[in-house]
């Protein structure tokens, strides 16, 4: 028996469902639960009906996951050990923490190559982790690699990223020991709190071409989508700007790859693919990968090498490098020490620029902006900005 919840001034004639108001309950009432819509009627099972457990789902990895994909089952091993949830697989879990976590909502002003920009379909780190995922998604999909590892993995691969772009990173390395680097800071700093599991931590510290191979082959196929997708997507930017016509691009790259980044992406994921299901290992066939290098190589030139691009990068840099030394020697400033907890034994201390490099690493690139405006008192020559 369904009724319409009596706090609910839905007006129904018919089959339909007319919404005169509602402002303090929805749906109907239908034995033990409210249904969302005052029409409900579909239907998941009969009553009694109970989804697979973990342990099911795990198991049924063992059947569709392709021989070397990572399960699952067996993994799942953090800093902080947990017991292992009844619905979820540890690597979903991580996924939803990455989902949910302040840094990757962060991502979203913090800019891929044109910093604080007006024109909001240009990317951001947050578009930018979304479109390698996708990248990703596809190539394990067919392959059968780890689906929720994989996003894991690309969800969270530049969380550790500061404003500016990669000029953070080179603002940050005169004051961390051993240098900055973006991919090892986003695990082992970043997304600490978040207690993840060794094998995503490990895709996203080896994700950087700069660095070694990850553990996995979904670590491995994360560097290659992170690869194929800025290439595309940095390279449609730089059209809808302006800045470069498709017309210009390498001939390798335009008879290889397309010169719309739909048609690029959709053969670098079949590129992928094949290569994966000839050869049984991550990768692109030669002539593919050889189109791609150019296609980078054109980026850098034309794109993050361009003369505006050097001059905004020169003066994220400075902007960043003085607003860690501001707060290192006003460590009370930064919230995680004002809240006791970060530890701060004194002002210039290496544990208060440690704290400095932490929170002006998380900042949003308008947020760094206004912080050099208030603290800095810097002028608007001084501060770098959008196109």
């Amino acid at each position: 028996m369904c009724e319409v919840d009596s706090s609910d001034t839905t007006a129904v004639s018919g089959t339909s469902a007319v919404v005169v108001a509602s402002t303090t309950a929805y749906g109907t009432t239908h034995g033990s639960v409210r249904r969302p819509h005052v029409d409900s009627f579909a239907s998941v099972a009969s009553e009694g009906w109970a989804g697979p457990t973990r342990e099911a789902r795990e198991e049924a990895e063992e059947m569709t996951l392709a021989p070397g994909a990572t399960r699952a089952r067996g993994a799942g091993e953090r800093a902080t050990p947990e017991e292992p949830d009844v619905r979820r697989t540890c690597f979903e879990r991580d996924l939803d923490r990455i989902k949910y976590s302040t840094a990757f909502r962060r991502l979203a002003g913090k800019c891929q190559v044109f910093l604080a920009p007006d024109d909001i379909h240009l990317r951001t780190r947050l578009t930018h982790a979304i479109e390698v995922s996708q990248v990703a998604l596809a190539v394990a999909q067919a392959v059968g690699l780890n689906r929720a590892l994989t996003e894991a993995m690309a969800l969270g691969h530049d969380c550790g990223h500061g404003p500016g772009g990669h000029a953070a990173e080179d603002a940050f390395e005169i004051f961390v020991p051993g240098g900055f680097d973006h991919a090892i800071w986003g695990a082992d700093v970043t997304l600490v709190p978040l207690n993840l599991c060794e094998q995503t931590l490990d895709g996203i510290r080896h994700h950087s071409w700069r660095l070694a191979a990850g553990s996995t082959p979904e670590s491995e196929l994360l560097s290659l989508s992170d690869r194929m997708a800025y290439c595309a997507h940095d390279f449609d930017d730089a059209v809808r700007s302006g800045i470069v016509s498709p017309s210009e691009l390498p001939a390798s790259v335009r008879e290889i790859l397309g010169t719309k980044q739909s048609e690029q992406i959709r053969n670098l994921i079949a590129g992928t693919i094949s290569a994966i299901e000839t050869t049984g290992t991550v990768g692109l066939p030669l002539d593919m990968a050889a189109a791609l290098d150019d296609f980078r190589k054109f980026n850098y030139e034309r794109l993050y090498l361009r003369p505006a691009s050097v001059r905004q990068n020169d003066l994220a840099i400075k902007m960043l490098r003085a607003l860690v030394e501001f707060y290192a020697d006003a460590p009370w400033l930064i919230p995680a020490v004002a809240n006791n907890e970060t530890p701060v034994d004194h002002s210039g201390s290496p544990l208060a620029v440690r704290a400095a490099v932490t929170y002006v690493s998380g900042m949003t690139d308008r947020f760094a902006i206004t912080q050099a405006q208030t603290h800095l008192h810097w002028s608007d020559a001084q501060l770098p900005v959008g196109i």
